[in-house]
């Protein structure tokens, strides 16, 4: 039985260009937000399993296209009107998370109103989700028909090679040193995202300044089975 660890919070994410691991997995959509603003049509999505990188890329363009970021489940909320007017002189968004709006009225009225506003300033948006937006179950005919005409960009979930990469600088960023062995046996064991390798480093992190000692492939099977633990604990409380 493991020992049982406290639960921790990650250190919040880095979305920097310098922080971005490029692979073959995420190829064609880092390439496709490096294009912008040579793109063939107002609209673009990322489409990817949770933990792919997503998030870093849309705040990759949030940065080179000057775009506001919203959130998919806060579309419903605010009056259109206030959108557009914290937008002040830009004509680009970003939506993180955007199948959120599939079903909800209000938010899919709101993301049509937000399409045709870009498409009139020839501005840019970019959507985010895990699946392609012509598997969203929308509602709204005319949004639905808009959202076909984006251009399509999917990423694959981490492999090997970007899965230790990722775990080499998560530690290297916190100034710990680590053997081969540890990330070999992260990588076989672990949640395949990029989003749990950053949980991970962060309990590890803790759990080793804690008990005042290295990194180690045991520490990491304690910590792994903590979070598996806690996770479960969740879910059964949920």
């Amino acid at each position: 039985m493991p020992r049982q660890l406290s639960l921790h919070l990650a250190v919040p994410p880095s979305y920097g260009r310098a922080d971005f691991l490029p692979a073959a997995a995420n190829e064609a959509a880092l390439a496709w937000i490096d294009r912008w603003p040579d793109w063939p049509g107002p609209a673009a999505a990322l489409a990817g399993p949770a933990g792919s990188g997503k998030t870093h890329l849309l705040h990759l363009w949030a940065e080179r296209a000057q775009a506001l970021i919203l959130q998919g489940a806060a579309l419903d909320q605010p009056l259109f009107s206030a959108i557009v007017d914290s937008l002040g002189g830009s004509r680009c968004v970003a939506v993180d998370d955007a199948q959120t709006i599939a079903g909800r009225p209000d938010g899919e009225r709101q993301l049509f109103h937000l399409y045709n506003w870009i498409y009139e300033r020839r501005g840019s948006l970019l959507l985010a989700a895990r699946e392609a937006p012509a598997r969203w179950q929308i509602r709204l005919p005319d949004l639905a028909s808009r959202l076909r005409t984006a251009t399509l960009v999917t990423i694959g979930a981490p492999d090997d090679s970007l899965l230790s990469a990722v775990l080499v600088k998560l530690f290297h960023d916190r100034q710990i040193t680590v053997g081969q062995d540890v990330i070999r046996y992260l990588v076989a064991h672990m949640e395949r995202s990029l989003s749990a390798a950053c949980v991970v480093v962060d309990w590890l992190d803790r759990e080793a300044l804690a008990d005042r000692r290295a990194v180690s492939v045991r520490l990491a099977s304690s910590v792994l089975a903590a979070i598996m633990e806690t996770r479960s604990t969740a879910e059964d409380e949920s």
